[in-house]
């Protein structure tokens, strides 16, 4: 059984709430041609996720939120549309 437990995270930056949640590690499929991809957090933004950056259980929500925070601040500052992915 799996130990990854989902998290959210809500920041307020700039004036604008930008929503995280962490998906779990996900292993390579080469029947559908799927490469692995790790555990990450994903940038919830008008029904879509885009990824961020990786997620890692030992870390904090002080440390997943500055990650996130400096992750927004380099590359979401814009409206979601523009966010790169």
């Amino acid at each position: 059984m799996s130990q990854f437990k989902p998290q959210q995270r809500r920041l307020s930056i700039r004036g604008r709430v930008f929503h995280f949640v962490s998906y779990e590690a996900r292993p390579a499929d080469p029947r559908h041609d799927q490469p692995a991809e790790p555990s990450m957090w994903y940038l919830m933004c008008e029904g879509r996720r885009l990824p961020a950056v990786p997620a890692y259980s030992e870390q904090s929500a002080e440390e997943a939120d500055a990650v996130l925070r400096d992750w927004v601040e380099n590359n979401a500052v814009e409206p979601c549309a523009d966010v790169k992915a």
